[in-house]
């Protein structure tokens, strides 16, 4: 009897000392990108990494001074495009190449929500084929920038019950195709505002499929009906609206014009009187990081990712400081109270606690 009791507690520390190496072994694999469509990346301790750079004294009013940047998890390709669910205390995120939405709670970390997220096609493609932004609509539903299918769609699911099946908002402008929505917001109207730069496509700028001769910012209507805003910027990518709508900002991720747009909000929901918000063109040749994926608080502060990290910006566009992840940082979301700032950058997730 003692001598089972003896070879079953040699056999269950043998199972144990396998299953570390193998979750070890897991983790290093997420990290170079070969997760199948029904991996979930392993969940990782949270650590800290990087440093917040205070350039004005302003900046204690928006980040309480000693926070940390907090990685949540790690091994993705290239993480993009974080929404919280307020109702599920959730946020979800893209992983783009290998066309798929992640889920991380508190309480239950890393899990895999939806796959595939931006490509339903049965051709096998390359190139970043998934979901890249996500926003929800007015009813509280789940709308996706799909780089794949290149498209404007909303998930024809529940959020609790989520199924890659997906309704077509807006794919193509004057009968050519869109190149490949990056990101989106909705005005309170329910207009949809996005970018369609051409990320998404497997030759990007030379790619034969490409139909559009340039990279549009454009709405569409509660109606549904698609209008182009903007031809004039090279990349446009991460977009938001200032808290009383009357400005939006567009980023352009061209590393030879790396600058954030301010554009004046027309009552016919057009826009007008462009300007340059801000210039990191300079900053490129010092940090990683394009301008991105940005939010704006309640209060107009900026939060917008691009070299460094994610600079933060008054509403007259002075430059505050710095979260510096030490990545190239795709996007960022809060908290519903805006206590949290949320990061996607590179193959992790990260978060600020800011109040």
């Amino acid at each position: 009897m003692r001598y089972s009791y003896y070879i079953s507690i040699l056999l269950l520390g043998l199972w144990l000392a396998g299953s570390c190496q193998q979750g070890q072994k897991d983790t290093a694999d997420s990290s170079t990108n070969t997760a199948s469509a029904d991996t979930v990346m392993t969940q990782t301790p949270i650590t800290t990494t990087g440093a917040i750079e205070k350039l004005d004294d302003r900046l204690d009013q928006i980040i309480k001074p000693g926070a940390k940047i907090e990685v949540l998890a790690k091994g993705f390709t290239w993480s993009e495009g974080p929404v919280w669910l307020p109702q599920d205390d959730k946020l979800l995120f893209s992983d783009i190449p290998p066309n798929k939405i992640y889920q991380w709670t508190e309480e239950s970390g890393l899990e895999l929500y939806l796959s595939p997220s931006g490509y339903t096609g049965k051709q096998p493609r390359g190139g970043e084929v998934g979901s890249n932004g996500l926003i929800l609509d007015k009813e509280g539903r789940l709308v996706l920038c799909q780089h794949g299918d290149r498209r404007m769609a909303r998930m024809d699911a529940s959020l609790r019950a989520p199924k890659p099946t997906f309704v077509t908002l807006a794919d193509s402008y004057e009968g050519k195709k869109l190149n490949s929505p990056n990101d989106a917001v909705y005005k309170r109207n329910g207009d949809l505002y996005f970018t369609d730069p051409p990320y998404g496509l497997e030759k990007n700028m030379d790619d034969p499929a490409k139909e559009l001769p340039y990279q549009g910012v454009y709405r569409v209507s509660s109606k549904g009906t698609v209008h182009l805003l903007t031809k004039d910027l090279s990349r446009p990518n991460g977009i938001a609206f200032s808290p009383d709508e009357k400005t939006l900002y567009v980023a352009n991720s061209d590393p030879e014009r790396a600058i954030w747009m301010a554009y004046d909000v027309q009552p016919d929901g057009s826009i007008a009187n462009g300007k340059v918000f801000f210039d990191a063109t300079e900053m490129l040749k010092k940090e990683p990081g394009n301008p991105d994926g940005l939010k704006v608080t309640k209060e107009g502060i900026l939060f917008a990712t691009g070299p460094g990290g994610v600079l933060i910006f008054s509403p007259e566009g002075k430059h505050l400081g710095t979260i510096k992840t030490g990545q190239s940082t795709a996007n960022c979301a809060f908290s519903p109270d805006e206590s949290v700032l949320y990061l996607t950058a590179h193959m992790y997730l990260m978060r600020v606690k800011l109040k």
